[in-house]
């Protein structure tokens, strides 16, 4: 059953395999371990970059495309749903159809990059997908009419959704089921669904020829793959997941902006993630996003922890301090690229291996 679901991709590694149980259940059962606003925040955050992730791994990891331009798809699906929520009344109709235009609109959009792209060289595709994100990211900021402009939009969300509604008199476990619960499982579930979706298709025959024209694009044309058709599917592929990431982002947050889903940050924290958790690997994507996340929201408070003792010092004291977390994310991130050059579901299949 299980092996089913995974579409036989299984984790082949006892560590490895410990480490997605333990990630797994611990953004399933989030809001009842670690009951608080910033926790249940953090979580949400770990689920929309696990399916962000998870589309970009598939352009990079799985096809050896170097793409700038996915936090656009990011960024369309958020204002998809923002638009049509600010725009209507607050109402699951107005989800769908935000969702919808905003699928259609990438699905357009990637296509026309694919077949207009994909046929240049590596440097070039990646120069014109940087092109195109900046571009995206300008109008964002200037169309104040339809995106808010640098304010970006707030909306309200269908009344099950909204904190103000409880399902329940009593809390659960100490956690009151309201609307707000509602949404966090919500965005539990799709991603869940994507992750599994992809899977299923990177280890279907259409994944396999992917991972063919990543080792040797030209191997992969002599032998009857129409290339271009194959990287085209596979950009419209990971933008579509890219917008339904977007979209869980905006009904988690309320609200969508350029600086929240169409900044070049958030695109160099995902090559940072797919880098850290293994290229080529769905599994690498859940665990780099999740440890990535924690590491963001975290490590300032427990410098915060260690500036106590240290703080007199007169050098540690200096670096020790959370103004300074910056440095040290940067550090951990040269250390574990640097030790895990696989990433990290590389080290511990290979791990396995020797064994």
């Amino acid at each position: 059953m299980i092996r089913a679901l995974l579409s036989h991709d299984l984790p082949r590694s006892r560590w490895l395999t410990l480490l997605l149980v333990v990630t797994v259940l611990g953004l399933a059962l989030a809001p009842f371990l670690f009951p608080g606003t910033k926790s249940l925040n953090v979580a949400a955050k770990a689920l929309v970059f696990i399916a962000l992730v998870v589309s970009y791994d598939l352009l990079l990891g799985y096809t050896g495309i170097v793409s700038f331009a996915h936090t656009m798809f990011f960024g369309i699906g958020a204002y998809g749903i923002a638009i049509a929520s600010s725009r209507m009344e607050p109402s699951w109709t107005a989800l769908g159809l935000g969702l919808a235009a905003a699928l259609l609109a990438s699905l357009l959009l990637s296509l026309v990059i694919g077949l207009a792209s994909l046929r240049v060289k590596a440097i070039f595709f990646a120069m014109i997908t940087l092109a195109v994100a900046s571009a995206s990211l300008t109008l964002a900021s200037q169309l104040s009419e339809f995106t808010g402009g640098e304010d970006g939009l707030n909306f309200r969300l269908p009344a099950l959704l909204r904190p103000a509604t409880q399902f329940l008199d009593e809390p659960v476990f100490g956690v009151t089921v309201d609307g707000r619960l509602l949404t966090y499982y919500l965005v539990f579930f799709t991603v869940a669904a994507l992750v599994l979706l992809m899977l299923r298709i990177v280890n279907s025959p259409f994944g396999r020829v992917l991972m063919a024209i990543r080792e040797n694009a030209f191997r992969a044309e002599a032998i009857g793959y129409r290339t271009v058709v194959y990287r085209t599917a596979s950009n419209v592929l990971a933008a579509l997941f890219a917008t339904v990431a977007g979209a869980l982002l905006a009904l988690w947050l309320r609200y969508a902006g350029p600086e929240t889903s169409m900044s070049f940050e958030i695109m160099l924290d995902v090559l940072l993630i797919v880098v850290i958790g293994g290229m080529g690997t769905v599994y690498g994507a859940v665990i780099g996003s999740v440890l990535f996340v924690l590491a963001q929201n975290y490590l300032q408070d427990l410098m915060r922890l260690a500036e106590g003792p240290l703080g007199d010092v007169p050098v540690l004291g200096a670096l020790v301090s959370p103004d300074r977390w910056l440095l040290w994310l940067g550090v951990l991130f040269v250390l574990s690229v640097y030790h895990f050059p696989t990433g990290i579901v590389g080290r511990l299949r290979s791990a396995s291996l020797k064994r």
